[in-house]
């Protein structure tokens, strides 16, 4: 754990949301009064926000990744689209998927790898370069499971490389990766063992990225605003604070307390605060401008992600891999995505941002804003979900589904909940799967984003 002087940093890490839908895909819309046709629908960089990105971070977005403005607004709408098109992708090939990932300087490129030959006609004709590998996504994930279980400090970092096809073991020590996969079994053409002289550690240090302090000493970074109820509060990092644990504001006035924590296995918690508080759907951007949060769909493997924390302010890099195991020395987290972000004591439990999806909460990582370096963030949704919290978003809804009857009311799904890749729930009478993880709200629904939904 990083200390300076007597505080402990904590960050704010804003991160984007998580869509893999048809590059430039364009909307269908109904003719004026012709009830017969398929109501009016958004496309994913539209019913996402991604094509109404704040100037705040389309500035951190050129500053950070060498672009354009226009470069960094191409790239927000082509991550947006293609999101949605890979998730699409991943549930009709089923055990044969083996990742995606999006490339150039505008994402303008989405690769999808599959173990089948067979299936590279349907992947190009959703619009997506083919890649055919040998071992599924699934595969190497189980593999992974394994070796999280028997992991140390010596090789702290595991995750797939989906553009590589393998597992990759990060190793502290020489042959602290080959012991670790001799002791659990797995297959050694999974696994490629990489040096890293890199220790990754918790970044200790309500608007996502504004300070808050524990106990009067230690400081972090607010994640993201929420309500669970009439109760006003925000999303953090589980190594901040423990339950019970009293905290106050960026002004040291009194705040709330921790209502829940897990650190390590995860690392989430959630503050309520009291009613001198209120949570607004924002997080702190460059100057102090509030950047608005719209939603929590995660981005995919390549996309740009920003983030906002008290030490170091606005930064952004791309998303490197989800679903990444770190070994700390307080212990073993898994589930979280690594990033080329950027961090530095103070920023820890603070705002990953992309576009205006939030992404995750910081949770650790290594080097700093000046060489460079690699961070590690808790992704939102598993938090919202665990403590059952909403989301301060600054949605508007928009059109609705335009010309024609509406769908009638009911079924399954509901605003506020959070939904996995995969999920089926009904809505105006049909049936509908889930392709992006996301927490559901009023705008959103299964007919109106097909980003978000496929009708079955």
């Amino acid at each position: 754990m990083l200390r300076r002087h007597a505080r402990t940093a904590c960050t704010v890490l804003a991160a984007a949301g998580l869509a893999l839908a048809g590059l430039q895909a364009g909307s269908a819309t109904a003719a004026p009064h012709d009830k017969d046709r398929a109501p009016t629908v958004r496309t994913a960089a539209d019913a996402l926000g991604a094509d109404s990105a704040q100037p705040e971070l389309l500035r951190a977005m050129q500053r950070d990744l060498g672009l354009t403005r226009a470069q960094a607004e191409n790239r927000l709408a082509n991550e947006a689209e293609a999101g949605a098109r890979a998730a699409g992708l991943r549930l009709d090939l089923g055990g044969a998927f083996a990742g995606a990932w999006v490339d150039g300087a505008e994402s303008g490129t989405l690769t999808v790898a599959t173990t089948r030959a067979a299936d590279a006609a349907a992947i190009r004709a959703a619009g997506a370069q083919v890649k055919v590998v040998t071992h599924g996504l699934g595969a190497l994930e189980r593999a992974k499971e394994a070796l999280d279980r028997a992991a140390t400090a010596d090789a702290p970092v595991r995750y797939v490389d989906v553009r590589a096809n393998v597992l990759v073991v990060e190793e502290a020590r020489a042959g602290a990766g080959a012991r670790l996969v001799a002791a659990t079994g797995v297959p050694r053409d999974l696994v490629k063992v990489v040096r890293t002289a890199e220790a990754p550690r918790p970044l200790y240090d309500l608007r996502g990225g504004d300070a808050y302090y524990m106990n009067g000493s230690g400081r972090c970074s607010v994640g993201f605003p929420i309500t669970k109820g009439t109760t006003q509060g925000f999303a953090t990092a589980g190594h901040c604070g423990r339950t019970g644990t009293s905290t106050s504001g960026y002004n040291q006035v009194a705040q709330g307390s921790f209502q829940a924590s897990v650190f390590p296995g995860s690392d989430m918690a959630w503050v309520a605060t009291n009613s001198n508080w209120t949570s607004t759907p924002y997080v702190k951007g460059a100057g102090g401008a509030n950047v608005q949060v719209t939603g929590s769909v995660l981005q995919p493997v390549g996309s740009s992600i920003c983030r906002s924390g008290s030490t170091t302010g606005w930064h952004c890099g791309t998303v490197q891999q989800h679903n990444t195991s770190v070994t700390y020395p307080e212990g073993t987290i898994s589930g979280v995505t690594r990033t080329t972000v950027c961090a530095e004591p103070g920023d820890s439990g603070g705002s990953y941002i992309s576009g205006s999806q939030a992404q995750g909460v910081t949770s650790g990582g290594s080097g700093n804003c000046s060489s460079g370096g690699t961070t590690f963030f808790q992704p939102l949704n598993p938090i919202l979900q665990n403590y059952g919290l909403t989301l301060k978003t600054t949605t508007d809804p928009g059109p609705g589904p335009g010309p024609g009857p509406e769908p009638e009311p009911g079924g399954t799904w509901a605003a506020g909940k959070v939904y996995k890749a995969g999920d089926t729930v009904t809505y105006g009478g049909s049936t509908y799967r889930c392709l992006q993880g996301h927490q559901a709200q009023t705008g959103w629904e299964p007919s109106n984003v097909p980003a978000l939904w496929q009708r079955v």
